[in-house]
């Protein structure tokens, strides 16, 4: 009997846990599979509409009593660095970026550990081996591309970033970096550097990853100009804080059928 992929991506919602950002709440994730020869357009779409990917994945929050997660992405054309993003550009400027193919390497994996264990020792990926990190990086069914920022001196890897290159922009699917260089501020100066990349690219876009309102976690990405919040099924510019409270409201979210049926997916043909 022959088999084929469903026309249409079938989603699923994940089991309730504990929610990393905001004490006290629980989270679940609903996702659908990436694959196939759409799967390139179908990660184009599901990323303007508030999700991310993980390997063969894609997958927004969608939890019961809260939807305080909100995707958000940089207005290259309109973004304008702060004074301490400016230092932080100085700062870095020794750096030497290396863009290849998606391609784990034992160097990655070492800074990537010592990454974890120093600022996520108690976070989801703190167990991960050298196979799972690998999988992490190569397991992609799109345009992906592994950035890695070495010292110009010393030749040391500095800093790691796996990219996704979108139809609209880039979006920096995972990053780490020295953790013995705190005072560099290579988090930030990597959105920087995207930033540069998507300008050279001619790409409207940075997408970072959500921001979630109240979280410390989160903060830092609420330090970038031009930034813009999907929410409500449409993109907008950033506000404070405060003017996302509702989104931790137990009614601020819609059903999980609701949620689906509201999700636009891309043409099929040609």
């Amino acid at each position: 009997m022959r088999h084929s992929l469903p026309l249409a991506p079938q989603f699923y919602v994940t089991a309730p846990q504990p929610c990393p950002y905001l004490p006290g709440r629980m989270e679940r994730k609903l996702f659908t599979a990436l694959q196939g020869d759409s799967a390139e357009k179908l990660n184009d779409s599901l990323s303007k509409q508030g999700f991310r990917r993980s390997q063969n994945v894609l997958y927004r929050p969608s939890c019961s009593e809260c939807s305080a997660c909100l995707s958000a992405r940089i207005d290259v054309r309109s973004f304008a660095p702060s004074k301490s993003q400016r230092r932080s550009l100085k700062r870095n400027a020794h750096l030497h970026r290396r863009a290849s193919s998606p391609w784990a390497t034992e160097d990655q994996f070492e800074l990537f550990r010592r990454y974890l264990d120093a600022r996520h020792a108690d976070g989801g990926m703190a167990d991960m081996d050298i196979f799972e990190f690998a999988a992490m990086v190569e397991e992609t069914p799109i345009r992906s591309r592994i950035v890695e920022y070495t010292d110009g001196a010393r030749g040391d890897l500095a800093a790691v970033c796996l990219t996704d290159v979108l139809d609209d922009g880039l979006s920096m699917v995972y990053s780490f970096y020295d953790p013995d260089l705190p005072k560099s501020g290579l988090g930030t100066w990597m959105i920087l550097d995207h930033i540069d990349i998507a300008r050279e690219a001619g790409l409207p876009y940075v997408y970072l990853g959500y921001w979630v309102p109240g979280s410390p976690k989160m903060g830092y990405k609420a330090q970038f100009s031009a930034l813009e919040i999907y929410r409500r099924g449409r993109w907008e510019p950033m506000r404070g804080d405060d003017d996302y409270a509702s989104e931790t409201h137990p009614l601020s979210t819609d059903p999980i059928a609701e949620q689906v049926a509201n999700i636009s997916l891309p043409d099929s043909r040609g």
